[in-house]
């Protein structure tokens, strides 16, 4: 399978896998945040994920997919700080606002970090008319966080600090983005990456939160942050290896934006799952989001 996800790149039928690759992610992103947002803290939940997606690609990175090269240890290390960096913001920022008011910021800010960095790093560049797709997909995005931050009525006082860890968190969505899709293309095999990357950045944040807060936990509350843990895992693993593989099919730049069709799919689920209410000027915004992505595929 390896050759043959390597043998599409460039390719027009790369492109068309990238594209469905990118939106699959899109779904299963907006379902990875909804679970560090639910019944648990966000910090146990996101450590019980992280403990999942190890421990499930750890016989996968030890003896199923090729062992990194040398020059790749030195990636992985970057990698690791980035998204540790990433999860702790993104904690940080979930435990103090709304989940459909801070995650449109999130999501907003990291596309477009993430087409200046591909262009810096890759030499890609965005035509004009997938520039109007950004625009377009950006004020639908952040409209979205707009219009939630006026329905929220219940810790208001902690939204201004929770915005700006959001933007923070968009930063390092951006950076993990782009260093990501270096990773993935400076090893022949991409799974290669995608397994020993799960396997070593799923260690340090368990450690960490388990070691300060294990003690908070009941026995009755362990069987469904595993089970959240295992749902994470898997989601993460799907959510991520789909966008990381879209990156090295295809341009980083526009599998980012399309990724951030996801704050259309959070919205449904606040809505469906969370109980959060959604209205037609809401659906309004999510298809601006919708249409900017569309631009940007269809401007490319």
């Amino acid at each position: 399978m390896s050759a043959w996800l390597v043998s599409l790149e460039g390719t027009p039928d790369g492109a068309r896998l990238a594209l469905a690759l990118a939106l699959l992610a899109a779904f299963l992103h907006a379902l990875f945040g909804a679970l560090q947002k639910g019944r648990h803290d966000p910090w146990m939940a996101r450590a019980a994920i992280d403990l999942g997606y190890s421990l499930i690609a750890a016989p996968l990175a030890l003896f199923l997919v090729p062992w990194p090269e040398p020059h790749m240890w030195p990636i992985f290390a970057v990698a690791v700080t980035i998204h540790t960096g990433y999860k702790i913001a993104q904690a940080m920022t979930y435990s103090r606002g709304a989940y459909t008011v801070v995650y449109p910021v999130v999501r907003g800010t990291g596309p477009l970090f993430t087409v200046i960095g591909a262009g810096l790093v890759f030499g890609e560049h965005f035509t004009f008319g997938q520039w109007c797709g950004v625009a377009t997909l950006l004020a639908g995005i952040f409209g979205l966080a707009a219009y939630n931050l006026r329905t929220v009525t219940l810790d208001r006082d902690r939204m201004v600090p929770a915005l700006m860890l959001a933007v923070l968190t968009g930063g390092f969505v951006a950076a993990y983005t782009t260093y990501d899709a270096y990773g993935i293309r400076a090893t022949a095999d991409p799974f290669t990456f995608l397994a020993w990357f799960f396997m070593l950045d799923g260690i340090l944040l368990p450690i960490a939160v388990f070691t300060r807060r294990g003690a908070e936990l009941s026995r009755a509350e362990l069987p469904a942050l595993a089970w959240r843990g295992v749902i994470g895992a898997v989601t993460a693993y799907f959510s991520f290896g789909s966008i990381l593989l879209a990156t090295r099919l295809d341009k980083v730049g526009e599998a980012a934006v399309l990724r951030e069709t996801s704050t259309v799919f959070a919205a449904l689920i606040g809505w469906l799952v969370l109980g959060e209410r959604v209205g037609p000027r809401r659906l309004a915004l999510m298809a601006l989001i919708a249409a900017g992505a569309v631009i940007v595929e269809w401007a490319g």
